[in-house]
């Protein structure tokens, strides 16, 4: 967890009920349009990753593409967008995921990452952890090897981190209840 994560945080929206009765959601919009918090959150990430030598960084759709665009140029990096089922047009290969009900997949470019290549995952939100889970197996199917993945919000109370056990994972707010 950052240092600073009560200024962070305070920055986060709440809207409860949204998409559903019963959630609280967390609205990173309203750390994006402060440009402070922005910078804040950005310098937090950089700070963390940069002595880890990262060749690109591959961002999930489609919150996970603003901060993680930002932090490639920051760190001198390459930017490799993860994508929801049907968005990409060259080659791409596909990872299913487990939601609640059902499944849903993500897909990548298959010359996005090269053997060998250091790669920092990103993503604004992690919860149950599925869709993060899926990016890394696309990341080690094409060689990559993954240096960490990184967040700017965790719902630990649903144990997404559990999943990712063999993995550095940072975030920079942590919500220990709904």
């Amino acid at each position: 967890m950052h240092p600073n994560q009560q200024h962070l945080a305070s920055s986060i929206r709440t809207i409860p009920d949204f998409p559903k009765k019963g959630i609280m959601f967390r609205d990173i919009t309203t750390l994006l349009k402060d440009r402070i918090a922005l910078a804040d959150a950005t310098k937090a990430l950089y700070e963390y990753y940069r002595e880890k030598r990262i060749d690109k960084i591959a961002c999930i759709e489609s919150r996970g593409f603003i901060l993680g665009a930002a932090l490639a140029l920051k760190l001198d990096c390459g930017f490799v967008p993860i994508r929801k089922k049907g968005k990409l047009p060259a080659d791409k290969i596909q990872q299913e995921y487990a939601l609640e009900y059902g499944t849903d997949a993500i897909e990548i470019h298959k010359d996005a990452i090269s053997s060998g290549e250091r790669i920092l995952i990103h993503d604004d939100l992690l919860a149950t952890g599925g869709t993060a889970g899926a990016a890394c197996k696309l990341i080690e199917t094409l060689g990559g090897t993954i240096v960490g993945l990184s967040f700017i919000i965790e719902l630990s109370f649903l144990k997404g981190r559990s999943g990712l056990g063999k993995y550095d994972v940072f975030s920079l707010i942590e919500y220990d209840v709904e």
